[in-house]
Parts: structure tokens; sequence; C-alpha cells
């Protein structure tokens, strides 16, 4: 019987290098675990496509369109546009697009304040609750909640509020302050803008403190000591240490803000109805109107192309540039 010697490390090595050798087979277990991944995220990507993706292709298609109410029953039948809807839109000599750039305006006026006091409200709150005193955890959960509420119940109830003859918001300032010489109107004319405002910030600026405060959290408490060894005051320590500590967390924060606020429309329907007065006509509820009140679905569609290929535009602008001031801080 012969037997053979064991093969040492080195002449092993030579075996499996030989021309001639089988390839080593790649293990199932991770091909498993390598496709797992992607298997999870599948039904989150079909829903997506179906609820966002698909809708927006139409969208795109019926702007095309000629749809109005005669062929709403079979709008795959209505006539092509072209381009007639979008240059209706941006005619700012008619009044169709007279119309839609004073909406937009007003929606620019309204998101740049709504923006600025939810983040000046936020992060004057979070600077505040960084410093220990009884009750904080209290006054914390009591800030977040017009976040927590649901949309609808909050907007309906400042829709109460703000009732000329009954609500408590002249109730407390003509009948109880006197600040006002008579009960004002605060959900029609020129008032409706500050009414709605007043609603944006409310239920905005609990998102803008809860995440300046998580931002906070990653600053090192002995930053602020040493500062103030040197004699920092409060402000030098928020204008040297905290603002530019917190820039990464603001820039994320401005840009969620602004594209939640431009694009808003349950707060304006829930708190005017169908008909937003015109001081208070965000484009979102102006779109609806155009496309549900005039029964021109192309119209709308065209418009909401627009809004979304602006939205695009600036989302881009806005990443640009903050993106090249993170990468000159960094050199």
């Amino acid at each position: 019987m012969t037997t053979t010697a064991p093969l040492s490390a080195g002449e092993r090595t030579a075996h499996q290098k030989t021309p001639g050798a089988a390839p080593r087979r790649r293990r199932p277990g991770r091909l498993r675990r390598i496709g797992l991944p992607y298997l999870l995220l599948l039904p989150a990507l079909l829903l997506e496509l179906l609820v966002h993706l698909v809708p927006m292709v139409i969208g795109i298609v019926v702007s095309f369109k000629e749809l109005t109410q005669f062929f709403i029953r079979d709008w795959g039948t209505a006539p092509w546009a072209g381009l007639d809807n979008y240059s209706l839109s941006v005619d700012f000599d008619a009044p169709v697009g007279k119309a839609l750039l004073g909406s937009f305006l007003t929606t620019c006026l309204f998101t740049v304040l709504s923006v600025g006091l939810c983040w000046l409200l936020g992060a004057a709150a979070a600077i505040f609750m960084q410093e220990t005193f009884r009750g904080r955890g209290i006054l914390r959960t009591l800030f977040l909640v017009p976040y927590a509420l649901p949309v609808y119940a909050a907007v309906i109830t400042w829709a109460f509020m703000f009732q000329r003859d009954n609500g408590l918001v002249n109730h407390v300032l003509h009948d109880q302050l006197g600040l006002t010489d008579s009960a004002p109107f605060w959900l029609i004319g020129d008032n409706s803008f500050v009414a709605l405002l007043v609603v944006s910030v409310w239920k905005g600026w609990p998102f803008a403190f809860l995440i300046i405060m998580a931002g906070l959290q990653n600053i090192p408490r002995d930053v602020y000591e040493a500062a103030a060894l040197d004699g920092a005051g409060m402000w030098q320590q928020i204008r040297r240490i905290t603002l530019p500590a917190l820039r990464p967390v603001n820039q994320v924060l401005v840009l969620v803000l602004f594209l939640w606020t431009f694009n808003d429309f349950n707060t304006p329907f829930v708190l005017f109805g169908k008909a937003a007065p015109e001081a208070a006509d965000l484009i979102s509820i102006h779109i609806y109107q155009s496309s549900f009140q005039t029964w021109n679905f192309g119209t709308g569609s065209a418009m909401s192309v627009l809004l979304l290929l602006f939205l695009l535009v600036v989302t881009g602008g806005y990443l640009w540039f903050t993106s090249r001031g993170r990468k000159a801080t960094d050199v």
C-alpha cells in the first residue's frame, strides 16, 4: 500500500494556481447577503413608482393635451395642445398668466417669511433649552405639540379661532386688549395673508426646534466653557460657535422647510376652503382652482410642471451653492 506525503503550504498554493485547476465557487450565502438589501428595498421602490412617478408622468402628458370637462371621462381622447397650455400660463399680459404670476409672488413672500420665522423661533427655543432648569422636559414636550397634532385638526381649530364674531383671536385683541377699533376679518381680505402665515409658523417652527436641538447635542460644552473663560458673551458664543457648528444642519433644514412651505396645500385649503382670498392665493391652491374650478386640467397640469421645474432649479442651485461654500470652508 502506497502512502502519499501531505503537501506543504507552498505546494497547495501552487496546485490551486494551476491553469487546469477548477475555479473556486462563490458561496451561495454571499449572493444572498448581497442581494438581500435590494430585495428589501424593492417594495418601497415599487410603491414610490406607483404613488409618485406614475402620476407625475401622467401629469406631464396631460399638460400637452386640451383636457377639459368634455373629455374627462376618456382623457386619452383629448386633442393635443402642444405648448399652448405653457404659453398661456407664462403669458403675463393675459388674465391667466397674470393671475399665476401674482400667486407665484405671493407664495415667494409667504415662503420667505414662514421659513425665516420658523427657523428663528426654532433656533431661539433650541438654544434656550440647552440650559438645565426645572421643567425643561415638560416645556420641550409642549413645544412639540403643534408638530405632533394632525394638520387638519390644527388648522380647523385655528379657523374657528379666527372667526370674526366669536373667535378667540378677536376676543383677545379687540375685546380684552382693545388693540383694534373693530373686530377685523381674518379669513377674507388682506388679513388672510397674516392668518395663513400665523398658522404656518405655528405648525412649522417645532420641526425647526427639533432639528436644531438635535444638532446642538453634537457641540461639546467644553467649547462654550472655554469661550466664557476667554470673556466671550452669549451673543459672541452664538455667532462664533453655535451658528458655524450648525451650518450643515441649517442647510438641510432650510431646504426642507422651503419645499414643504412652497408646496403647502393642506393649510390654505382647510383654512379658506376651495376659494382662497387673493391676498393668500398660494400657488398650490391656485393650481387646484385652475384645474378643478374651471375644469381646464391641461392648463393646471402645465402650471404644475412649471412649478416642478422651478423647484428643481432652486433645489439644484441651492445644493450647488451650499456644497461650494462647504468646500471653500474646508480648504
